[in-house]
């Protein structure tokens, strides 16, 4: 590629923050992103999507998944292509996002060649959305997690067929979560080991629950090091109105399976502004390991970032039970659809949950330990 640059659509637009033209972003950094996540379910655990694009503008790759759990087998597909310009337009392959309301009206169509997954879903915010804390990962005195991130709660609306089922989606059964996060994190081609790897990691802790009732959505972060200390702390209930409580420093409770590491249940306890105690029962329901089929950190298959050719996509169906996919679910980021009691009120949404090597809290000494 020359050096000639000519302007973008994007350009002609007043929202430029740095002298660059927006075909290009500040950093030089491989691994910017600018990528969304959504999932769907029925409150049943009958069935789970989970769905994302992203686009890598250093790396000039656009890419999008989506991933469904029924019973025990999952689907995925994915969809890869060169980024040739920074713009408005979500699509790529047989995958397509419009925003038909910023920050509250979204759809959502897939259209996988072999029929596994396809959807033609529409998303409608419950509450407004949060920008969450800033999420920062170094390894040594490099960030190699550096992002911003805003969620969100809603329902969903439309069709979705997965396999050889068909599923009508109703806003009054379906419900989900979003976010939107940019920044820098691991993507494309594995980068050289270095120290970092030489060293070794420890042990990684991590909680998402975003939580949505019908007073209010409650969005709870957790990152901690193998000693317990706390590295991100974020714990928000928002309103209707757009009013946002702070919920102080949550106390999570989880329970585990006993000879695993997967969260049947938790307690979280929080503290309102004015000092009352809040206490949150969450169960798991079913759940979506985003390293099988999904393209997340720990996938064999394919990677977000990845350059995978002109006009690429793949499917494939994984059976859950199977060893070789069962042996290493454990060692990454799964995603529990989660049902939630609040002072009585019932909600639902997800208990992101990684639990990796040593954690001193729980009580697991190294990357064998498990729950008794």
């Amino acid at each position: 590629m020359g050096l000639t640059r000519v302007p973008i659509p994007l350009d002609e637009y007043p929202i430029h923050q740095s002298p660059l033209p927006m075909d290009r972003v500040v950093t030089s950094d491989r691994n910017f992103y600018d990528r969304c996540y959504l999932h769907a379910h029925d409150r049943t655990g009958d069935v789970f999507l989970v769905t994302g694009l992203g686009v890598y503008p250093n790396l000039g790759v656009i890419d999008a998944y989506a991933t469904a759990r029924c019973g025990d087998r999952q689907w995925s597909v994915r969809f890869s292509d060169a980024l040739r310009q920074r713009g408005l337009e979500q699509r790529v392959g047989g995958y397509e996002i419009d925003v038909v309301e910023p920050l509250r009206r979204l759809r959502l169509r897939c259209a996988a060649p072999d029929g596994a997954i396809e959807f033609d879903l529409r998303w409608t915010a419950a509450f407004p959305a949060v920008q969450e804390e800033p999420h920062l990962l170094l390894a040594g005195g490099r960030p190699i997690l550096d992002a911003s991130r805003f969620s969100q709660v809603g329902s969903w609306s439309g069709k979705l067929r997965v396999g050889d089922r068909e599923f009508d989606v109703t806003d009054d059964r379906w419900v989900g979560f979003r976010d939107r996060s940019w920044g820098i994190r691991p993507v494309g081609e594995a980068e050289p080991p270095g120290r970092a790897a030489a060293e070794g990691m420890h042990g990684f802790w991590w909680l998402y629950l975003p939580l949505r009732f019908e007073s209010a959505a409650v969005i709870v972060i957790l990152q901690e090091n193998p000693d317990g200390y706390r590295t991100l702390n974020d714990a928000r209930r928002v309103f209707a109105d757009g009013r946002v409580e702070q919920l102080g420093w949550p106390r999570a409770d989880i329970r585990y399976r006993p000879g695993t590491r997967h969260p049947q249940s938790a307690r979280i306890q929080l503290t309102d502004p004015a000092g009352k105690p809040l206490s949150i029962e969450v169960e798991t329901l079913t759940s979506v390991p985003l390293h099988v089929g999904a393209g997340y950190t720990g996938d064999p298959d394919w990677s977000h970032g990845r350059w995978m050719g002109h006009g690429w996509h793949s499917s494939a169906v994984y059976d859950l039970t199977d060893p070789a996919v069962a042996g290493r679910i454990p060692f990454g980021v799964i995603d529990h659809l989660a049902r939630a009691v609040m002072d009585g009120e019932e909600g639902w949404g997800m208990l992101e949950h990684a639990t990796i090597g040593r954690h001193d809290p729980t009580g697991f000494a190294d990357w064998s330990s498990v729950s008794r």
